[in-house]
């Protein structure tokens, strides 16, 4: 996995949060490398969550009888993998952001309706 170092850029000068972490990684690079800044990511929302377990994974467990805790279990499962270790882990909803967790919902959405026969709606629906 590659790292991500966090800074801030005050006045054209970048001053990274953990310069000792920066400067081992670097030792362990030689020749061309890439350099990318970027504004932070923006992590998933209290109210994404809220809609994960509310809405999402409370469908899904009255539909199947599953605790909500085995569905998001098995969702993780299916569509949060992590294969680039040398042992497959899986990734938490936390680390997810705004946009990985609105893609999430959106593989799951399509998994209930094509395999579970389960209309999952938007977050801007109405359940009637």
């Amino acid at each position: 996995m590659i790292p991500i170092f966090c800074g801030v850029v005050k006045n054209g000068k970048l001053t990274l949060t953990d310069e000792g972490r920066y400067s081992a990684y670097l030792a362990t690079l030689q020749g061309e490398v890439d350099v990318v800044v970027r504004r932070p990511r923006k992590q998933r929302t209290s109210p994404q969550n809220k809609f994960l377990w509310g809405v999402v994974y409370a469908l899904i467990s009255e539909h199947t009888g599953f605790t909500l805790d085995e569905v998001h279990d098995a969702m993780r499962l299916m569509f949060l993998r992590d294969e680039d270790k040398s042992i497959p882990t899986l990734k938490s909803t936390t680390s997810l952001s705004v946009v990985e967790m609105s893609r999430y919902w959106e593989q799951i959405r399509q998994f209930a309706a094509e395999k579970l026969d389960l209309q999952i709606p938007d977050p801007n629906e109405v359940i009637a």
